[in-house]
């Protein structure tokens, strides 16, 4: 009866190929309406004044909630693993450059 009751409760996610791949983006920007939170990921090249966004999510105000206290047990885990996350002490300013110098073609 138990095990029944577990297979009721499972959720089958299908994952392709194309998704698994994952988009890297190096900054977030969030906004929000009373119904909605809009989470758009953006990938800034180094040395590029326009960014793409790479992926936008829209989720519910109840579901970002779960999502901050999710990311932050899954960071509170990641740094008893690996030590502490180490943060800037400003906010980066933009366009970034990323250190280095600016290339010409």
């Amino acid at each position: 009866m138990a095990e029944e009751q577990q297979n009721q409760n499972q959720i089958n996610i299908e994952l392709s190929e194309e998704v698994a791949e994952g988009q890297y983006a190096n900054l977030a920007m969030i906004a929000h309406s009373s119904s909605e939170f809009v989470i758009d990921f953006i990938r800034l090249m180094p040395g590029l004044p326009k960014a793409k966004v790479k992926s936008r999510v829209v989720i519910t105000p109840e579901h970002a909630k779960r999502l901050l206290a999710a990311l932050a047990d899954n960071i509170k885990k990641y740094e008893s693993s690996f030590g502490e996350i180490k943060q800037a002490s400003e906010a980066p300013s933009f366009p970034m450059n990323f250190g280095g110098t600016v290339g010409e073609a």
